[in-house]
């Protein structure tokens, strides 16, 4: 146990809290049981320190952080560390990496509804990969735990991180009915469209703050790593597949957005039509795709998507640096920035995307007009490459500042 204080006592001394992330605020953290998860080198790990470090002084023992892929649960198992730690007063209890507990077995689930029940004056977080949401039901955690999300960094976000500007969060609706008042507020301190443009190419990962010259390669490294290891273990994809999901990326990279054609698909990486699906769920589960299904149909267990992107801007740099379409990094941001908190259907009929249901928008630049979506109600283009608000017609960086 005091190995794996002094390892928590290094680690938060070794986390700065320079720059914190406004979900901090947004998290209940005197809940009895709270789930953070999100995709690979999002920061979930670093919010978590930053959290401790401002509210437990150092070689404080009521709490203690530790990570579940060490070789100290080698030899225990959950269960025993937080009978340990609250036989010693322990208070809160931080799991990082709970996907990587023996193996990515179920077990840590169990093990955790175990802990809810048997400590209830024991405040537990754990945090891992966003495709434990498939897995949690395991242990029906769904009714215990207080669950978060972590995505990468907004464009408002990235400005904050790289630039030092500070701007509120802004609401679809507001942005719709208000847009002068964002675009004075932003360009009153900035020239958005040329930081927007620096922020296609990098900017939605924290990690750029260590510097420029890594940072694709650090982009690679996370998908490899998803696909490599956590879908395998998470997910129980054959490992004699993950070459065949690493070509299928690769199909994917070589026209975005990719029309899909599973049958075709399935035939060129010799797998099933079924399995093809399957393995884009977990990509869209696990933030490397976004899944995007006609608003005219109703999305089945095994329907396919209707259009697929690159979960950022960002990757689609670092993997398909000669396929950077600008017309498909503009809808891969919208879609990215929007699914956040709305849900966004690909416009089969008309438009783009419909957004829950209500909103049409067409994304283009600045020549983008209103033909395709002449007449429709709630119907707007988001352009890049454009100046300020003209009627329905609205600077796409705007969506940047959703979250």
């Amino acid at each position: 146990m005091d190995a794996l204080f002094r390892k928590s006592d290094r680690l938060l001394a070794n986390t700065s809290i320079e720059i914190v992330r406004e979900k901090m605020n947004e998290i209940h953290w005197n809940a009895q049981l709270i789930s953070i998860m999100g995709a690979k080198g999002v920061g979930k790990s670093t919010l978590i320190r930053q959290y401790l470090k401002q509210n437990y002084q150092p070689l404080d023992r009521r709490m203690l952080y530790c990570s579940a892929d060490t070789v100290d649960f080698s030899t225990r198992t959950l269960v025993e560390l937080a009978e340990d730690f609250s036989i010693r007063g322990g208070e809160l209890l931080v799991i990082d990496e709970i996907h990587k507990y023996k193996s990515g077995t179920s077990d840590w689930s169990r093990e955790v509804k175990e802990i809810y029940e048997l400590f209830p004056d024991l405040k537990l977080i754990v945090s891992g990969s966003s495709l434990l949401q498939l897995r949690e039901g395991d242990a029906d955690l769904s009714r215990r735990a207080v669950k978060y999300t972590m995505s990468g960094l907004s464009f408002r976000e990235a400005l904050r991180f790289y630039h030092g500007l500070e701007f509120e969060k802004w609401s679809l609706e507001d942005i719709l009915a208000h847009p002068y008042d964002l675009w004075q507020t932003v360009t009153s301190k900035c020239k958005p469209v040329v930081l927007f443009k620096e922020y296609l190419e990098k900017g939605y990962y924290p990690f750029l703050l260590e510097g420029e010259g890594e940072y694709y390669t650090r982009i690679e490294q996370v998908v490899n790593y998803i696909i490599e290891t956590e879908l395998p273990r998470i997910c129980k994809v054959d490992v004699a597949n993950v070459r065949k999901l690493q070509a299928l990326i690769a199909l994917i990279c070589s026209e975005v957005p990719f029309e899909l054609n599973a049958n075709k698909i399935a035939a060129a990486l010799e797998i099933g039509r079924d399995t093809v699906v399957e393995y884009l769920k977990y990509l869209g589960d696990a933030k490397v795709l976004n899944l995007l299904y006609s608003d005219k149909k109703k999305i089945g267990k095994l329907s396919k998507p209707d259009k697929v992107y690159l979960e950022n801007p960002n990757i689609l740099y670092a993997l398909a640096p000669t396929k950077t379409d600008i017309g498909t990094l503009r809808e891969t941001f919208a879609i990215g920035s929007l699914s956040e908190s709305h849900n966004v259907e690909y416009g089969k009929a008309q438009g783009d995307f419909k957004v829950d249901s209500k909103y049409t928008f067409e994304i283009g630049g600045r020549s983008k007009d209103f033909s395709q979506i002449a007449g429709m109600k709630d119907s707007y283009v988001f352009a890049d490459d454009w100046d300020m608000p003209d009627g329905a017609k609205l600077p796409l960086w705007m969506l940047g500042f959703l979250y």
